[in-house]
C-alpha cells in the first residue's frame, strides 16, 4: 500500500503550525471544492485528497501518529493495534468541507486512522467559502457617465438595480459587494466586478478629468478681437477673444471640465484650442485690400 504524503499535498512541511495547515487547506479546498468545479474529475480527486490531508493533520492526536508511524506504518505494533480499536468508529459523518463519505478516503488512510473515526467531527466545524467572484463589462458613452444615474444589468440571469457614478473612466472596475455567486456551506455570497468600456462620440478629448477641444476662429475675429461662442459638455458659453490671438492659442476653462469621481459638485477644466481659419474665395477687392496690408507691414 503507497504511502501518501499529506503535508506535500497541503504544500506545507512538518513544522506547520495549526494555522499554517487552516490556511494551506483553506485555499486549495476553495480551488477544487466541487462546487467550483463541475463535472471535474481531476478537481474532484485533489478535493478528496486535501480533505483526507486536513482530516489528519489538522487534529493534533492524527497528527502525532502520523509524523510517528508514516512511512513504517505498517511495521507499528502500537498503529495495528489502534487501528483495530478504530474499526468500530467508522461511520457517515461528514468531513469540514463537503459531503463525502468513508469511501472518499484512501485505504491508506483506513488503515491508519480506521476511518472517518480517528477524528470525529461535528457538522458545526464545517468550513464556509465565499461565493464565487462574478466579472461584468458594462458599455456605455461618454456623455452616460457626465451625470450620475441608475442603470439595470442581468447578470447570470439575475436583474441589479445600480447606481452608476459620474466620472468613471474607461477600463475602470467597481466592485459591488455581494452580487457574485452563493457561499458555499452559508458562506457569505461573492462579489461582482464590473468593468466599464465608454466610448467617446463627442468633439471633445477626455484626459482623467479634463476635457480638450479645437475651436475654429476667422482671422478676422483672431487680428481685431472680439467675442466667440463655444460648446462646452454642457452647453454654450461666450468667450472674449483678445486682438491678435495666435493659432493655436490655448485658453483654460476652469470647472468646465469632466465631473471628479465620487467627488459631487467638483469639476476639472476644459482646454480650448483656437484654430484660425484662412478666409477663401477672396473677391478682387479683398485680394487688393490685402495687398495694401502687406505693404503696410
Amino acid at each position: 500500500m503507497k504511502f501518501i504524503d499529506y503535508y506535500k499535498i497541503l504544500g506545507i512541511d512538518k513544522k506547520a503550525t495549526e494555522s499554517d495547515i487552516k490556511k494551506a487547506y483553506r485555499k486549495l479546498a476553495r480551488k477544487y471544492h466541487p462546487d467550483l468545479n463541475p463535472n471535474d474529475k481531476e478537481a474532484e480527486k485533489k478535493f478528496k485528497e486535501i480533505n483526507e490531508a486536513n482530516e489528519v493533520l489538522s487534529h493534533p492526536e492524527n497528527r502525532k501518529k502520523y509524523d510517528k508511524y508514516g512511512k513504517d506504518w505498517q511495521h507499528a505494533e502500537q498503529f495495528e493495534k489502534a487501528n483495530q480499536q478504530q474499526q468500530y468508529q467508522r461511520g457517515s459523518q461528514q468531513s469540514s468541507s463537503g459531503n463525502f463519505g468513508e469511501e472518499d478516503f484512501s485505504d491508506f488512510f483506513s488503515s491508519m486512522f480506521g476511518g472517518r473515526g480517528g477524528s470525529a467531527r461535528s457538522g458545526s466545524n464545517q468550513v464556509k467559502f465565499k461565493g464565487q467572484d462574478f466579472n461584468a463589462e458594462l458599455q456605455l458613452d461618454l456623455k452616460d457617465v457626465y451625470k450620475t444615474h441608475k442603470q439595470t444589468l442581468t447578470i447570470k440571469g439575475k436583474n441589479i438595480r445600480l447606481t452608476i457614478p459620474a466620472g468613471v473612466e474607461n477600463g475602470q472596475t467597481i466592485k459591488i459587494k455581494g452580487y457574485g455567486g452563493e457561499g458555499i456551506n452559508n458562506g457569505p455570497k461573492g462579489d461582482l466586478y464590473l468593468k466599464f468600456n465608454i466610448s467617446n462620440h463627442t468633439n471633445f478629448k477626455r484626459d482623467k478629468d479634463n476635457l480638450y477641444t479645437n475651436v475654429d476662429l476667422d482671422l478676422y475675429t483672431a487680428l481685431l478681437g472680439g467675442e466667440a461662442v463655444i460648446d462646452t459638455f454642457d452647453g454654450k458659453v461666450k468667450l472674449k477673444v483678445k486682438p491678435e490671438t495666435q493659432n493655436g492659442t490655448q485658453v483654460k476653462l476652469k470647472a468646465k471640465g469632466f465631473p471628479v469621481y465620487k467627488k459631487e459638485g467638483m469639476f476639472g477644466d476644459l482646454y480650448i484650442s483656437y484654430q484660425i481659419k484662412m478666409p477663401s474665395n477672396l473677391t478682387e477687392k479683398e485680394k487688393i485690400l490685402f495687398e495694401e496690408l502687406a505693404k503696410l507691414r
